[in-house]
């Protein structure tokens, strides 16, 4: 594999400045990587062609001395985010070959400082899934192995692809989203860095939805410096989404290396839960131990309500997301099954164009907003929310400047190992990252050691709303203190 694919995403924009080498040579290597680890199943649609195309561009920019932010890195895009001309589909059969007319917000930004596309990347099938088992193209291989095993790994869910790719050397960064937990937990399987900004931030316009008030979109990168240098570009207001918000996008790169002296960092008694596991407890406390020597002051603070977020989450995200699917109906674009009449197409086209997990959560939540039940279930998660969003803010008004959690509660999981008999057994893997969407706070999971079977383990951090520079320079020290995550060897080549 070429050492270009190496680099992190600075050092090739560092080395693109400095000519050392172009950005079509940069993207070739990434293209030839990314055809080698069909393996791993993390791109599910390969764009070659648009890809050196879109480098030459690049090249031609910058010696006319217009490069942007951004100019000539080769980037992987979650096949969520809508891409003018390139088949879209969310991961759902449903969505058969649509192809956009018009180009998503975030990826139209990528685009406009520089960015090159070298395809779209797999996850579960309409963001739905902690494991990236529910794609119709399939599960992603996490390119992680356990030490002296060969068994395949989940990379985590939703954004798989996204984490996978990163983590195996194939991209330099990628978008990916987070509705309650899909851009962190892969992140944390995979020994990456990502991020999920504060609710606002990032524009959802052109993003195929699933539960609109909670999804956010977000990088994954190899570092915290790479993470906030993608996030600086996908962020920024967008009048098409009246859930972006009008303000300033700060410099979040600037914030990496600077000096966390004098935090308060919190330590939320409510995330000790039962049975974690004893690796999981000593990488927190090791975090912590990082933190106080960077010169924070480790408080513990209390969120009362987390035990019911998980419940909460499971009642509003399929509540929004049986909304949200409605217009998947069979007469409009994708997938048309013949039906005897126009409720006949819409059972026949639904039935089979949904995956399990979908159908699953569009009936939950078509259930929970059901008159009768609405009352029972909706209206009382939505109270639930609004408790769980203010324990941060009493916490953060208590003086409180970030929160420090596991990311996960557990390493990387085989494929097939969790969820079959019992799909409960899978949403807990969200456990210490749905609260964060639910109150709509930046949260960002950074690698932070290993397991005892040699795979990567990540810590959260979560921040005030609208603070992702606090957490940059916090993750930084984490980041500095574990030492960076190389992958052992690529197998799949």
């Amino acid at each position: 594999m070429s050492s270009l694919t190496s680099l992190t995403l600075k050092a090739a924009l560092d080395g693109l400045a400095a000519k050392s080498f172009s950005s079509e040579e940069l993207t070739q290597a990434h293209v030839e990587a990314v055809a080698a680890a069909k393996p791993l199943n993390a791109f599910i649609l390969e764009t070659p062609e648009k890809a050196l195309d879109m480098a030459r561009a690049a090249d031609a920019r910058r010696a006319k001395g217009e490069a942007g932010p951004l100019e000539g890195a080769p980037l992987g895009i979650k096949d969520l985010f809508c891409t003018e001309g390139v088949r879209s589909t969310a991961c759902s059969n449903i969505l058969g070959n649509f192809v956009p007319t018009y180009e998503s917000t975030v990826t139209s930004q990528l685009w406009r400082d520089g960015a090159v596309m070298l395809g779209k990347l797999n996850m579960d099938e309409f963001a739905m899934g902690s494991s990236n088992e529910t794609s119709a193209f399939g599960p992603v291989v996490n390119p992680w192995r356990r030490n002296g095993g060969n068994a395949q790994l989940t990379p985590g869910g939703s954004s798989g692809g996204s984490a996978s790719s990163v983590a195996a050397d194939l991209c330099l960064g990628a978008t990916a989203t987070d509705t309650g937990g899909s851009i962190r937990q892969p992140a944390a399987f995979t020994g990456t860095v990502g991020i999920k900004p504060t609710y606002g931030r990032c524009s959802r316009w052109g993003v195929v939805a699933f539960a609109s008030s909670l999804d956010q979109a977000g990088p994954i990168a190899k570092t915290v410096e790479d993470a906030a240098i993608l996030l600086k570009s996908m962020s920024g207001h967008d009048p098409k989404d009246s859930t972006s918000l009008d303000i300033e996008v700060p410099d979040f790169a600037s914030f990496v290396g600077k000096s966390v002296k004098g935090l308060r960092i919190g330590i939320p008694k409510e995330y000790r839960v039962d049975n974690m596991p004893v690796e999981i407890e000593k990488l927190w406390e090791q975090g912590i131990a990082w933190l106080k020597e960077a010169g924070c002051e480790i408080v513990e603070v209390s969120l009362p309500h987390t035990k019911y977020a998980l419940p909460a989450y499971y009642i509003v995200a399929p509540a929004e997301a049986s909304s949200n699917l409605a217009r998947y109906d069979g007469v409009r674009y994708g997938l048309r099954v013949p039906g005897k009449d126009i409720v006949d197409l819409y059972e026949k086209t639904r039935a089979q164009g949904f995956g399990k997990e979908v159908r699953r959560r569009i009936m939950i939540g078509t259930y929970v907003l059901s008159a009768g039940y609405y009352d029972a279930y909706y209206v009382r998660a939505q109270k639930i929310r609004t408790l769980i969003k203010k324990d941060f803010e009493d916490v953060y008004a208590a003086g409180v400047d970030a929160i420090l959690t596991p990311a996960t509660p557990s390493a990387a999981f085989g494929i097939g190992e969790k969820g079959g008999a019992d799909p409960v057994e899978m949403y807990l893997n969200d456990v210490f990252t749905v609260t964060v969407n639910m109150a709509g706070l930046p949260g960002i999971a950074v690698p932070a050691g290993f397991s005892s079977e040699g795979l990567p383990l990540g810590l959260q951090l979560i921040g005030r709303a609208f603070d992702e520079e606090t957490l940059f320079s916090v993750a930084e020290v984490i980041e500095q203190a574990a030492g960076r995550v190389d992958l052992p060897q690529a197998w799949w080549a």
